[in-house]
């Protein structure tokens, strides 16, 4: 990660100033991360600026499972054939406008991956719910896949992200 740049779980940083140009994700941020963090329904990590204390970015993570019908024949046909696959959601990721075209997007993504890897549970893959088709294209070029039955929602097996992060 870029040395002025630390990732923290969300707690009681300041997040009054982030703004990424999004108004539902900036509401997010604001209003419902730290209500979501408390009731356990999503685990949220900011990457903060370590000059100023600013959010620069932000992340969320959940668990969740994807029926095994969904993914591609071709990945399908190689697991095990229970009706539905471990997976960890990002629910949202995003960056302050202010840092934006500093590849912190990716920063934050690396992080999400790793994070999903670690854990201590059963994760086949990380499930993305793309906003839009920019979105989509970011995490295609990130190695995720598009649901053939979704194509705003892309996965990338666990494994397969680790062996290609930087």
């Amino acid at each position: 990660m870029t040395k002025p740049f630390r990732i923290e779980r969300l707690a009681k940083q300041d997040r009054s100033g982030f703004d990424c140009g999004i108004p539902p994700l900036n509401d997010y941020l604001h209003k419902q991360a730290g209500q979501d963090e408390r009731r356990r329904f999503a685990a949220c990590y900011l990457l903060v600026d370590a000059a100023t204390s600013e959010v620069a970015g932000y992340y969320t993570l959940a668990a969740g499972s994807v029926l095994l019908g969904d993914l591609p024949q071709a990945t399908a046909k190689k697991l095990p054939r229970y009706p539905s696959v471990p997976v960890v959601r990002i629910g949202r990721l995003a960056v302050d406008q202010r840092y934006q075209g500093k590849k912190l997007g990716g920063v934050l993504l690396v992080d999400a991956i790793q994070r999903a890897a670690s854990t201590d549970v059963g994760v086949y893959a990380v499930i993305v719910d793309a906003k839009d088709e920019a979105a989509a294209t970011f995490y295609e070029h990130h190695g995720f896949t598009r649901f053939e039955s979704a194509p705003r929602v892309l996965f990338l097996p666990v494994a397969s992200g680790l062996a290609n992060l930087p």
